[in-house]
């Protein structure tokens, strides 16, 4: 990414940098719901519905955000993490997808460089066992050419060969009896998460109201139109007035279509993925290497993320509730053997720190695997509700506008698209190669929460008890579980221990350890009662065991 010099200061990256933390106060958004009435009101905040309200509200409308749980509680933070074309959308046909995601994965690198980074992949070419032969890897390198000229040149780097050498420089504990070789490309990572709140904050800070545990219980419809919608929040209800509601609900949105209309006929079929996560001692990858699992069509990634690897994924149908979707013990057993397949390391269910499972909402009949089934989106129109389904990570924002053009021409209005370069909260003149470079606390901070890191580090300075750590050996703070209370709406000790820092994911048990910690932290911020807090961490702690139950096959 190439910046021009500017005798002025940039008006784009002026405007989106802030001098003041953001601060989000859920009493008085549940009380702008309440007495406003808006021109969009979007269900749901995963990252779909999140660059939804950014794209509309950064077009002048006026916009709420209503989340049933959590910002990004369901498959928004339950992704592969990568910020991709996809590979396998060419080998299916689909070059017009690739061709677009790799444009689109450039504009978040551009516009949030802090939490969508660079990441090598890696396929090991063996002579058996492997993800290729020698004779694949060479049809292989086309694909990887054509993926470069759609758009992959655009992150700077475009694939390479690699000897046997420099295949185990990164990643060293590959078993080497058959290693012929290698193919690296390049694609981008994110936080799904962080990503998703970061898109959340800066629709807040345009004006938009966004609410987290506030649930849809109905639909208001006049003259066959919705309306509106009843809201649910702290035991209250509320009537929220809209001219146009758009459910961004993903696997969730055949039940709010069923509001809209008792004939409506259910059309996303939910995807399960599951992925664990091992000590990095154990593989020590400096990129994602890509392992074949025995008896399945689809490669699963091993991804570094600090000191962990994240190892995953599957891609099967599922029909259980949408509400409890765990890592069973054989899903874990058959990622971990092709984990050890491939690495010469001893694997075991002792290993896995962490796990996590969540349902893709595909578009699609009951015909054919999930594997196979296209990643396009279907934006739908019916009663004056705008349905979005389908798409992926990558596409969110261009599903975001896509869905506001519908919703300006139920409005009867028009508006240019503004969120193509628009930075988000943090985003805007950072750095990420040179954060990266100082290190230490600074780099940790800046890659979550990129110049606004400046914000999280005045809390240490107002009070440097707030500059321990919440776990001896991890590197966040407790000024970050302040800062999550204060300016990210984070209500509870999940919301922190979840999505605000993930360290369930990458470190399960020593979060629970931690929860009443992080527990005593939000209730002197949020005025929670002790009662309050004691069940807060009581139900984390127990949530983890069970899914640590699930995973390791002991649950009944």
């Amino acid at each position: 990414m190439f910046t021009l010099p500017s005798r002025r200061p940039n008006a784009v990256v002026a405007g989106a940098t802030p001098s003041a933390p953001l601060r989000l106060d859920r009493r008085t958004a549940l009380t702008g719901l309440d007495t406003g009435e808006f021109d969009l009101l979007v269900i749901g905040g995963g990252i779909t519905g999140a660059y939804t309200a950014l794209d509309a509200v950064s077009r002048g409308l006026s916009v709420a955000l209503v989340e049933r749980d959590d910002f990004a509680s369901g498959t928004s933070s339950k992704s592969s993490k990568m910020v991709h074309g996809g590979l396998r959308y060419i080998e299916q046909g689909n070059l017009d997808l690739v061709r677009h995601s790799l444009l689109e994965r450039q504009r978040f690198r551009r516009n949030a460089p802090h939490l969508v980074q660079r990441l090598p992949f890696l396929f090991p070419i063996l002579a058996k066992d492997g993800v290729f032969d020698a004779r694949i890897a060479r049809a292989f390198e086309s694909l990887l050419w054509t993926y470069d000229l759609a758009g992959g040149w655009r992150i700077g780097k475009l694939h390479q060969r690699l000897t046997v050498d420099e295949v185990l420089a990164h990643a060293p504990t590959l078993r080497a009896d058959h290693l012929r070789g290698g193919l690296m490309y390049y694609d981008s990572r994110a936080d799904d998460a962080r990503l998703t709140l970061a898109i959340v904050r800066s629709a807040a800070r345009l004006g938009a109201v966004v609410v987290n545990g506030a649930e849809v219980t109905g639909l208001r419809t006049a003259g066959g139109r919705v309306t509106g919608a009843t809201v649910e929040a702290d035991g209250e209800r509320i009537d929220v007035r809209a001219r146009v509601v758009v459910n961004a609900t993903g696997v969730w949105a055949d039940s709010v279509d069923g509001m809209a209309s008792a004939g409506h006929r259910p059309q996303v079929r939910p995807a399960k993925g599951v992925h664990i996560v091992l000590p990095w001692s154990k593989i020590r990858n400096d990129c994602t290497v890509t392992v074949p699992i025995p008896g399945r069509a689809r490669r699963a990634t091993c991804t570094r993320w600090g000191d962990v690897v994240v190892v995953g994924t599957t891609d099967t149908d599922y029909d259980g509730p949408t509400d409890d979707v765990h890592c069973t013990r054989d899903e874990m057993e058959f990622l971990l053997e092709g984990a050890t397949i491939a690495f010469d390391t001893k694997l075991g269910p002792e290993d896995v720190l962490g796990s996590y499972a969540g349902l893709r909402p595909l578009v699609g009949g009951s015909e054919g695997t999930t594997l196979d089934m296209r990643r396009d989106h279907h934006i739908t129109v019916a009663s004056g509700m705008v349905t979005v389904t389908g798409g992926k990570l990558t596409t969110s924002r261009h599903m975001g506008e896509l869905v506001v053009d519908k919703a300006l021409g139920l409005l009867g209005r028009k508006a240019r698209c503004r969120t193509k370069n628009l930075p988000l909260l943090g985003g805007a003149g950072y750095d990420a190669e040179a954060t990266a470079a100082t290190g230490g606390i600074a780099a940790h901070l800046g890659g979550r929460y990129g110049t606004e890191a400046r914000f999280v580090s005045e809390l240490v300075d107002e009070d440097p008890a707030l500059g321990e750590p919440l776990i001896p050996g991890q590197p966040h703070l407790k000024a970050e579980v302040v800062f999550a209370a204060r300016s990210e709406m984070a209500r509870s000790v999940d919301d922190v221990l979840s999505r605000r820092t993930r360290l369930r994911l990458f470190a399960r048990d020593a979060s629970a350890e931690a929860a009443p910690l992080v527990g005593e932290l939000l209730g002197a911020e949020l005025g929670l009662s002790q009662e309050t807090v004691t069940a807060q961490v009581e139900d984390y702690r127990a949530d983890v065991a069970r899914e640590k139950s699930i995973l390791l096959g002991d649950d009944a």
